[in-house]
């Protein structure tokens, strides 16, 4: 008799831990599926960031692009330190963009790593600017093409993504 119950109590423990390990298994299972869809959301979030930074360039204007950054945004391009996001409008891009007649991205693709509070972009695109005309300099309209890569670095901040660092470079087309 104190075997079987022995025998029936060594069960019973292997079908309460096997019940344990499945309920765990169950839950870590759905607690991952939950975290997939959270991640796949923020990526849906910061990609959104970087379109609206994108078309806000191909509309010729920074109109709405300093709420994508913070203040303290480090900037580089083509192997230049511009400062912050706000130096860089001012000093390169800003000026820039009065002398453009258009300026279009083509094969645009981006890559981004979700790690909270951060995340990581990488585009990789082509891009078409059509340079104004300028008669009293004596110039003609003329198209540049060129292959660019960007890479920044945002952070969620108060539940919004910003961009904390941007780094572009980019090399012309053999035209």
């Amino acid at each position: 008799m104190k075997l079987k119950k022995s025998v029936l109590l060594i069960l019973l423990s292997f079908a309460i831990i096997s019940s344990c390990k499945n309920k765990e298994q169950a839950e870590v299972e759905t607690l991952a599926k939950e975290v997939v869809v959270v991640i796949q959301s923020e990526k849906q979030s910061v990609e959104k960031v970087m379109k609206a930074y994108k078309d806000a360039i191909q509309n010729l204007t920074t109109k709405g692009t300093f709420e994508l950054f913070t203040p303290d945004a480090t900037v580089f391009e083509q192997g230049k330190v511009e400062g912050t996001y706000k130096d860089y409008i001012d000093h390169h891009l800003g000026p820039e963009l009065g002398h453009f007649k258009s300026f279009t991205f083509s094969d645009y693709e981006i890559n981004t790593t979700v790690n909270l509070p951060y995340a990581y972009t990488t585009e990789n695109y082509l891009y078409t600017i059509v340079l104004k005309g300028d008669e009293v300099k004596g110039t003609q309209e003329r198209t540049i093409e060129s292959k660019g890569v960007a890479t920044s670095i945002l952070e969620k901040i108060n539940g919004e993504w910003k961009i904390i660092h941007s780094h572009t470079s980019f090399k012309k087309i053999n035209q």
